[in-house]
């Protein structure tokens, strides 16, 4: 399951033609005091339900704004160029924090949370934080050896929701996939991270992710997010 952010700003929806000859279907709205009727154009359930799924779809997108390029993004992310492996550490680290966002104690007891969490689970967890353009991009991918056991968690604000999730197709199989949309809601909102710090929208998202994955079977693990 891949949550993923728009490679391009998107466009604005065009507008809904509308023909002065023909004749328009009415919907009725009522008010306290009186009512009234409002033009239902042809075809306008079908227009907005494609304007949602467009919009859905770029909600969805978003590693390739992020410049992350996983399980077949490549090609979609080298248009705009984001691959700067001297963005990388110099030594391998789980956690890559070119945006400042974690002290040094905090990048040292995630680091030793996602290897006690592998060391149970067999699943690799793997922060990226940054502000996008600021990343290593696709230089991640080889980095950390992304594969279908491995969650790659990015941590970007620079689209409101600073949490992103891009879940290998292993562990897709274990997780309820609103899991994801759920702790990014809680943690990852605007009014959370901008009050609490970025840094604790990554904290208590990771705590969340390795409840979860350590009992993903147990009653209602993964379907609460505390």
């Amino acid at each position: 399951m891949t949550i993923l952010l728009p490679l391009v700003q998107p466009s604005p929806p065009s507008r809904f033609p509308l023909s002065s000859t023909t004749e328009l279907p009415r919907i009725r709205a009522s008010s306290p005091s009186n009512s009234f009727s409002i033009p239902n154009p042809p075809g306008f359930k079908k227009w907005a339900a494609e304007l949602r799924s467009r919009s859905l779809n770029l909600a969805l997108s978003a590693s390739l704004a992020l410049g992350l390029a996983l399980g077949g993004l490549d090609t979609a992310n080298a248009k705009v160029g984001v691959n700067r492996p001297e963005m990388l550490p110099k030594e391998y680290s789980p956690v890559i924090d070119v945006a400042g966002f974690l002290s040094a104690s905090q990048e040292r007891r995630l680091c030793q949370e996602i290897a006690d969490l592998e060391k149970e689970t067999g699943v690799k967890l793997r922060i990226l934080a940054q502000n996008y353009p600021d990343t290593p991009g696709l230089a991640v991918k080889d980095f950390w050896q992304v594969d279908e056991r491995t969650i790659v968690f990015v941590a970007d604000p620079t689209f409101g929701n600073i949490l992103h999730f891009n879940v290998g197709a292993t562990v897709d199989l274990d997780v309820p996939r609103n899991f994801w949309s759920r702790v990014a809601g809680k943690y990852g909102n605007m009014f959370f991270w901008k009050e609490k710090g970025e840094d604790a929208s990554i904290e208590a998202a990771v705590m969340a992710i390795s409840s979860c994955l350590r009992d993903p079977t147990a009653p209602n693990n993964c379907m609460e997010v505390n």
